[in-house]
């Protein structure tokens, strides 16, 4: 009787407020704290901390607040954030075999399907990683060929800036085209020309879907990706960018596979396309087509958009202090002269380049949040429980500003890198590449990338503001963090 007066009481709108109680206990419960999990703020129920920005200045407050591990939640899926030099290297370093997983972000998942270099995980990410590492260096460093292509793509370079004859212009994708037409010469065997408008494109797309991968609606996307898939939003420019980059190096791919001779690997790819032959009876190692097209998106963003973007800010930061300018460039002249091009050879004979280098990419911060980890194994880190299968993103912004670490770490100042006798030394907290396992693959050539470059501009020009239009040191925040758009002058010397 009691039920039956309960439900001939209850109206439509009783209840939808009856279910939308129950689906609220329902998350509370399933979405419990675990014991010993890391402190964060209060999460919204059903939607989590969604609405709490996921930027490494807002990241820095909750470190102040809840201490250098704490959490965040994101729908039903809980994250853990690592900050300051000492807790991130115990993450990278000490237990490495701990955090050496990637977890699945949905939004890049839809491209890179658990498969290739950067967001494979296990064996198959093991066979790939090695392989990549492996034949970089034999048709890179093992050779001196990437010495060659980066002193060629240097001239260039120059060239281009030369033919701006002093007037005002914006060097973006002159700098990205050039330091992408290195990663391509050694996965393609070839450069594109700055005028060609399909690999110009190309550029474009990779830069809009960097930018917009870090803005908070397309993070959503990350929370309730099975939602939001048929939404519109930037999320969807993202995929669509990404498709036709896909395409791009597809059609590349098939040139390769139309004049593959196996017994004369030319770059990257023949050598995968042997490989795969190699391979057949170990399908689970994912030496296939499929494979190999993730494989070659992995390496042309990881060799394209970073060390492009830092070298960017190296030009933001010479404008902005033209006193250190002054002083590299005295430095260049005294030690390579103007008679011939600089080599990797005169680095240590440049420490206080090699230091303004060093402290470009400190303070460039480019990858403030690194890419996320998974715990591989039920682990403790700061004391705190953290349940295996929970994403952790280690706050490298956190370390490269660490007060503890820097003598003045809000200040760009080269002098963090030098010693007392003017020699170039190096810092444990020095991390923009991340560190351990999964330690950026393309670190060795981003820092070729970035000396030759920058000395081989600085030895020809000065790099002057258009007056009334100093670039700003206040960055956007995407994926990656870069300058705004900005245009110069750059005077021959």
């Amino acid at each position: 009787m009691i039920f039956q007066a309960f439900f001939d009481c209850m109206n439509f709108t009783s209840w939808l407020l009856l279910g939308f109680v129950l689906l609220i206990l329902n998350d509370v419960i399933r979405n419990r704290r675990p014991r010993n999990f890391p402190p964060g703020p209060w999460a919204v129920p059903l939607l989590g901390n969604v609405f709490t920005g996921v930027d490494y200045k807002t990241m820095h407050e909750l470190a102040q607040k809840y201490g250098p591990v704490f959490s965040l939640r994101r729908g039903s899926e809980r994250m853990v954030f690592v900050a300051g030099y000492k807790m991130v290297k115990e993450a990278l370093v000490s237990q490495l075999d701990s955090f050496v997983d990637r977890p699945i972000v949905p939004l890049f998942h839809v491209t890179f399907k658990g498969i290739g270099i950067a967001l494979s995980n296990g064996y198959l990410w093991k066979k790939q990683r090695k392989f990549a590492n492996t034949h970089l260096r034999y048709f890179g460093e093992g050779q001196k060929s990437l010495e060659k292509y980066i002193e060629v793509e240097c001239n260039f370079l120059c060239e281009a800036f030369k033919e701006e004859q002093g007037r005002p212009f914006n060097p973006h994708y002159i700098v990205t085209n050039a330091v992408g037409n290195i990663i391509s010469s050694v996965v393609f065997g070839h450069r594109f020309e700055y005028t060609d408008p399909s690999f110009r494109k190309i550029l474009e797309l990779d830069n809009d879907a960097v930018v917009l991968a870090g803005s908070a609606q397309t993070q959503l996307y990350d929370a309730f990706p099975g939602l939001m898939k048929y939404l519109p939003g930037p999320h969807q420019t993202v995929l669509a960018n990404y498709r036709e980059i896909v395409a791009f190096l597809n059609r590349e791919i098939e040139k390769h596979q139309e004049e593959w001779n196996p017994d004369d690997p030319r770059d990257f790819t023949d050598a995968y396309l042997s490989e795969m032959e190699k391979k057949k009876e170990d399908p689970r190692a994912g030496f296939n087509i499929e494979t190999l097209l993730v494989s070659t998106l992995d390496l042309i963003e990881a060799g394209t958009e970073t060390a492009s973007t830092t070298l960017r800010w190296a030009l933001v930061f010479m404008m902005n202090y033209p006193e250190i300018q002054e002083k590299v460039q005295a430095e260049i002249d005294r030690v390579v002269g103007q008679s011939r091009l600089p080599t990797l050879a005169d680095r240590p004979n440049l420490p206080y380049t090699d230091a303004v280098i060093h402290e470009t990419q400190r303070v460039g911060n480019i990858v403030p949040l690194g890419f996320p980890k998974m715990a591989s194994k039920d682990s403790t880190l700061g004391g705190y429980f953290i349940p295996k299968g929970t994403a952790i993103t280690t706050i490298l912004s956190s370390v490269l500003f660490d007060k503890n670490e820097w003598e003045t770490p809000d200040v760009f100042n080269p002098e963090h890198f030098l010693d007392s006798e003017g020699k170039f030394r190096r810092r444990d907290a020095f991390l923009p590449f991340s560190a351990g396992k999964r330690v950026c693959i393309g670190e060795p050539l981003a820092k070729m990338e970035l000396f030759l470059f920058l000395v081989s501009l600085l030895q020809r020009f000065t790099l002057t503001p258009v007056p009334g239009e100093m670039p700003s040191l206040e960055g956007v925040m995407g994926f990656i963090y870069s300058p705004e758009e900005f245009r110069m002058l750059a005077v021959p010397r």
